[in-house]
């Protein structure tokens, strides 16, 4: 029944069915758990004598016979705790190893809207600022809302920034969304737009060591069969920055179309 579950947590498959034929017996010989769990009696010795250690059985001598009993499944918490407090005491000397290793380029595919929420959550995981080009509010698809606002909620607990050049079709949305919107895209207050010239159904985004490139963009949409290719490389992504940089200067501040409508 639970057998599963208990594998998770680092019972062999044997252990596993030992101990949970031991709470429904209550206690039993070794012979009564070979038989109920269909394990051969040399397997459930090994095993018995593996949770005793652990801690989930213990064992008396009735006459000539051992029988086993098991101990309150509350212990196995503990056993999750002690691995949780051995990784704690571990992954300082992990992260330094990991740290030394050297980059490793590489390149995959996300697919679809789940594909698309992937490279949000990258973001986030990843948690350096974002630069957008080409950008026509893809996290504003509707079927995005949930997890967009979620997302919009990591992005100021993380102080993250993002800089979008947007293509000029969505100087007319952007408004509207900020009014809609809770909480409100603070990210869109470091916002530029491209000429009208050079608007495409394409975009990049890059962050951290991520270089991801979009297909399928509509304004405020996604196609069903959108198609991300993600790069993976920390050296690109600087090379990148800098050629955002001269688009940046090059491009016309949303502050300043605002202000031209306001008058």
């Amino acid at each position: 029944m639970h057998e599963s579950i208990l594998r998770d947590i680092g019972l062999s498959p044997n252990e596993a069915r030992v101990y949970e034929v031991l709470l429904m017996l209550g206690n039993a010989s070794v012979q009564d758990i070979s038989t109920k769990a269909k394990v051969h009696r040399r397997n459930v010795y090994d095993s018995l004598v593996k949770l005793v250690d652990k801690g989930l059985v213990s064992q008396a001598v009735q006459g000539k016979e051992r029988r086993f009993r098991a101990t309150d499944p509350k212990r196995l918490m503990g056993i999750i705790k002690e691995k949780e407090e051995r990784l704690e005491k571990a992954l300082p000397q992990l992260e330094q190893r990991f740290q030394k290793l050297p980059e490793t380029e590489q390149v995959y595919i996300y697919r679809g809207i789940q594909g698309f929420r992937n490279y949000m959550q990258d973001i986030l995981d990843v948690g350096e600022d974002v630069y957008c080009v080409g950008a026509k509010g893809g996290w504003f698809d509707p079927r995005l809302r949930a997890f967009r606002h979620h997302f919009y909620r990591e992005l100021k607990k993380k102080k993250l920034k993002c800089y979008h050049l947007f293509d000029w079709e969505m100087l007319k949305h952007i408004g509207k969304e900020q009014e809609i919107e809770s909480p409100v895209p603070e990210h869109l207050h470091e916002a530029r737009f491209l000429p009208p010239e050079y608007s495409t159904d394409c975009a990049i985004d890059f962050f951290g060591d991520r270089i991801v490139t979009f297909t399928g963009l509509n304004v405020n949409q996604l196609s069903d069969d959108i198609m991300l290719f993600v790069l993976v490389s920390r050296k690109l992504v600087e090379g990148y920055k800098k050629w955002f940089q001269m688009l940046w200067k090059a491009s016309v501040p949303y502050e300043d179309i605002k202000d031209k409508e306001d008058k």
